[in-house]
């Protein structure tokens, strides 16, 4: 007689649904928060979620993915995010910050027009350093009108700098106010003497 196996009383085993990009966000693997973070890329819906991992993310690859995954979605809380960052204690963070505000020009602009008035120097040394790399055709302008105002030599050092980057014959009346007012700082005095001569320079050279 032929054996019959016994019927099991266990009820079929429900097949697992296959895991988000945003569960393998919390994973505790890095490789599978990095391979998430670039998953999410372009995903509107998860910015709430690349921006509360991106502030645990202590693994500076996955910090990478977040970071290049929120630049694809950003919106004004994720500039505001990265303002904040600008803030940090963490020198790399610092810089994530500076790197990812460059790729917003338009998204990020009034964010730094705000930083450029800044109570903490260092904060508007940081917007400056945006500038530098800043494709927006009014950072001339945000420069200038900093000059008018800025007391402290190191933010006025570094506004100096840029220009010599991206000024033009516009911006030779606030250098050659900052020369004035700084008269007594040799190493002010210097680099604005160079950037005037640079932009005289290349100015006349324009004209033929």
């Amino acid at each position: 007689m032929p054996l019959i196996a016994p019927k099991s009383n266990r009820a079929p085993r429900a097949s697992r649904a296959p895991k988000s990009p945003l569960d393998d966000l919390r994973a505790p693997d890095p490789g599978s928060r990095r391979t998430a973070a670039r998953a999410l890329l372009g995903t509107t819906a998860a910015r709430g979620a690349l921006e509360a991992a991106l502030r645990l993310e202590t693994d500076p690859a996955v910090r990478q993915a977040l970071l290049s995954a929120l630049v694809s979605v950003a919106d004004d809380t994720v500039v505001e995010l990265f303002a904040e960052m600008l803030r940090s204690e963490e020198a790399s963070h610092r810089s994530e910050a500076v790197s990812a505000l460059q790729q917003l020009p338009e998204t990020a602009a009034q964010v730094i027009v705000g930083l450029l008035h800044a109570e903490d120097a260092d904060l508007r040394i940081m917007a400056v350093d945006v500038i530098r790399l800043l494709p927006h055709a009014d950072a001339p302008v945000w420069l200038r009108d900093l000059l008018s105002k800025e007391t402290h030599p190191n933010v006025v050092g570094v506004a100096v700098d840029r220009l010599a980057e991206i000024g033009g014959a516009d911006d030779l009346p606030a250098l050659q106010a900052v020369r004035s007012r700084f008269a007594d700082d040799p190493y002010l005095a210097f680099a604005t003497d160079l950037v005037i001569e640079r932009i005289v320079t290349l100015a006349r050279e324009a004209s033929g």
